[in-house]
């Protein structure tokens, strides 16, 4: 077998043999294949896409090129959850209490930020105490204690997507939905739930800007998970405004609290009810119906928090901060962001409020960036409503004065404003099964 020979054949749009396949994720993750015939594959693919059955066998070859991990030691099924990425998205938080206080099992692996959207990792690390990186052993014991366990992923699951990525983001190939589909289900195959549900978040602080292009990632990533026997949904949710109000670190956990609580933005209740009912359906807890109705009354009796509480306990973390979220830190400089005149928001590009974060230093700029858990910014309108000259529109949290100013500046490009009544996406776009697509 030769590297030419896959490279031509793939840029005449013949479909791969799962062993040419093999041999170039095994070969360039080996360093048997150099970099510069591996970049002439993936513009191929860019392309001439892939069939379902190369793109299958590309993800599970991926995914066996580092850890298998195995939670069979775990009791019950267990449901995996996934986001595409966003600006606010601190779901996992609140929906993993959620499904392990109505019986669920959840062991998650999950990253860091990186650039305007935020993660689960960073934003855990600011409980005081909290420990992401944990032994395989206490990770499974955790789970079978309480139900859920939300840990940092390993450095060796799927070597071959960071050496796959690192290469698509220098070669102008990071914008393939195949590319994308194996990428990211590489990692859940490797994470080893028995099911998984995925957040596909679409709009402009999502990958996927439009409906269709993100209809299409989700039917490529339910395929490849369906082929690997894993069942799969995916669902499409608005990321044309921040989900939510909170944007950083610990303001997200106690959003978060907040919602576990009962007291949460509406928006951000209903995603985290319906990913909550979806992990315990496929988990075969209890119907949609009922699964809804059991998380719902997870929130209102309180289990959720508690749940929450346990695991922060589990993970050498100070609970107290879950029943007292007063007690995180708080940034030293704080600003109002007041509305210059009344109007409707007309559009909010989200991604411009996720990188305004980053410069209040929320967020990474680069992997060796420091993250500071007190920043953020909390956003009170969004698109659509109609907000009164001098009524604050967002608030700002800074540790640094001179990064206060400098965000203050940035956010005032990302709105636009209309004199008439605008419509807003709805928080749920889509559903996307096996059996095929319903929008909503």
């Amino acid at each position: 077998m030769r590297m030419y020979d896959i490279i031509d054949k793939k840029k005449k749009g013949s479909e791969l043999t799962p062993e040419e396949i093999t041999y170039l994720v095994e070969g360039y993750v080996a360093g048997e294949i150099p970099d510069y015939q591996v970049s002439a594959f993936l513009m191929a693919v860019y392309y001439e896409g892939m069939s379902e059955k190369e793109l299958s066998v590309f993800t599970d070859s991926m995914a066996k090129s580092g850890d298998m991990v195995d939670l069979s030691q775990i009791k019950g099924i267990k449901v995996d959850k996934h986001s595409t990425g966003g600006v606010g998205d601190k779901t996992t938080l609140a929906v993993a209490p959620l499904v392990a206080a109505c019986g669920g099992r959840v062991a998650k692996m999950s990253g860091r930020g990186l650039g305007f959207t935020g993660g689960t990792i960073d934003k855990l690390e600011s409980i005081p105490g909290m420990q992401t990186a944990i032994s395989e052993d206490r990770f499974f014991e955790i789970v079978n204690d309480i139900g859920l366990s939300v840990i940092g992923q390993s450095a060796e699951i799927a070597p071959a997507d960071k050496k796959l990525y690192a290469l698509r983001d220098v070669t102008a190939t990071v914008d393939s939905i195949p590319l994308i589909a194996a990428s990211i289900m590489s990692k859940k195959l490797a994470s080893g739930s028995d099911k998984i549900v995925l957040d596909v978040t679409v709009g402009s602080g999502a990958f996927m800007k439009n409906i269709d292009d993100a209809i299409c990632l989700a039917q490529r990533m339910v395929e490849i998970g369906e082929n690997a026997g894993r069942q799969t949904v995916a669902i499409l949710t608005n990321m044309d405004v921040p989900l939510g109000e909170a944007v950083g670190n610990n303001i997200e956990v106690v959003e978060a609290i907040e919602t576990l609580q009962g007291k949460g933005p509406e928006d951000f209740r209903q995603i985290c009810v319906e990913f909550a009912a979806y992990m315990l359906y496929l988990g075969e807890i209890a119907d949609l119906g009922t699964s809804r109705k059991m998380v719902e009354d997870a929130i209102d009796s309180g289990k959720g928090i508690d749940k929450l509480a346990a695991m922060v306990k589990a993970q050498g973390g100070d609970e107290s901060y879950i029943y007292h979220p007063e007690k995180f830190e708080q940034a030293p400089y704080q600003r109002d962001f007041v509305m210059e005149k009344s109007a409707y928001i007309k559009s909010m590009d989200t991604e411009k409020c996720g990188k305004t974060s980053v410069v209040l230093g929320a967020g990474r700029e680069t992997k060796e960036s420091r993250i500071d858990p007190k920043a953020g910014l909390r956003f009170y309108h969004k698109t659509g409503e109609y907000v009164k000259q001098g009524e604050v529109l967002a608030h700002f949290y800074a540790s640094d004065e001179e990064k206060l100013e400098q965000a203050v500046q940035y956010l005032k490009t990302a709105y636009e404003y209309s004199d008439t009544p605008v419509d807003p996406m709805k928080e749920i776009i889509a559903y996307v099964t096996k059996d095929g697509v319903e929008k909503q």
